[in-house]
């Protein structure tokens, strides 16, 4: 036999003997994708995720009053989280890290946000035909900075213990009060200087609405920068209560949970099972270094041909064995016992 005959395989097939009857592969197409079509339609309408409305800075000052002019304190006299936060937003903190990894301070600030400046003075400077309002806020701005940190936390305090006394549902304390009917919110702060005129300034602007649209403000055509509005609502209270109706909170494996009952993304169980332990649980840094464990165990996963012992394991346990009983048996190789 020739050196191309050996070389080629036996070919057992046989030319078709019976009848033949023809066959449209474009009309069987049409209606593959037209029934595809029908069916994906017909499912989201019934299964699909429901389309809950945006929250905003509106409805939150309208809703969440108290919990409103409490954030507004604390971006004014810069304690709030994204005060606090450091970079890609401002340099008062080393973002996430761990040990010589900073990535955050590495990639330093790009995107610059001075809460007092952009979340409270800049948009009451929009206000318009408000004396007392403007009085107040050139006084402010015009005093040293000490000053402005005294009023501030004068302000925020009585707020702030309202605040707890609400999560703990204890009685609020009765230097603050709100009006039901008005959503008007009461502070009894000694000390706090043009503050509380500045605040009431700011809650009567979000309830209008005007507060979201100077958050939106940028140089684009198309307003599509929701940056500071959210991280504006992410220091009070609106997302998380909204979150944890939708058992969509860190400790609820909301990042496994699209919003209600509906099913997400299963494959992130193993990110957020870090989540949910120590160290990770109680660390700052968790972010970072729930990523750094999961990149050295997928380059473990990666390496596992490699790595001696490990790979040799398929060969020492036989479990394929017993799944391809059947292959081993026909080709006539002794099988474990099961």
């Amino acid at each position: 036999m020739s050196l191309v005959g050996r070389l080629r395989s036996h070919d057992d097939t046989q030319s078709w003997q019976g009848g033949y009857a023809p066959y449209d592969l474009v009309k069987e197409l049409v209606i593959a994708v037209g029934v595809i079509t029908l069916l994906a339609v017909l499912f989201t309408v019934l299964f699909s995720s429901p389309d809950d409305k945006p929250s905003t800075i509106a409805q939150w000052s309208r809703e969440m009053p108290a919990n409103f002019v409490t954030a507004a304190a604390k971006e004014l006299s810069g304690t709030s989280a994204t005060a606090e936060y450091g970079p890609p937003y401002n340099h008062n903190g080393e973002g996430q890290h761990a040990a010589f990894l900073y990535p955050q301070k590495w990639l330093g600030v790009s995107h610059p946000i001075n809460t007092s400046n952009d979340f409270v003075i800049g948009p009451l400077k929009t206000v318009p035909d408000d004396p007392s309002l403007h009085s107040a806020l050139a006084q402010y701005q015009s005093a040293p900075e000490k000053t402005q940190k005294a009023w501030g936390e004068a302000y925020a305090k009585p707020l702030e213990e309202y605040e707890t006394a609400l999560e703990e549902k204890k009685a609020p304390p009765k230097t603050v009060s709100v009006d039901s009917s008005t959503g008007v919110v009461s502070v009894q702060a000694p000390g706090a200087g043009p503050v509380p005129i500045m605040m009431s300034g700011l809650l009567d602007l979000a309830k209008s609405g005007g507060l979201d649209g100077t958050l939106l403000t940028s140089r684009q055509f198309f307003q599509t920068d929701y940056t500071k509005p959210l991280l504006f609502m992410s220091d009070g209270g609106l997302l998380a209560e909204r979150a944890e109706a939708q058992h969509l909170l860190g400790s609820q494996w909301g990042m496994m949970n699209e919003t209600g009952s509906y099913p997400g993304q299963a494959w992130l169980w193993l990110y957020t099972l870090w989540y949910q332990v120590e160290p990770f649980k109680a660390s700052a840094n968790a972010d970072i270094l729930v990523m750094l464990v999961m990149g050295v165990l997928s380059l473990a996963f990666i390496c596992i041909p490699f790595i001696p012992g490990i790979r040799s394991l398929p060969r020492r346990i036989p479990i394929h064995r017993l799944i391809w009983r059947e292959h081993y048996r026909s080709a006539g190789e002794s099988q474990p016992d099961a």
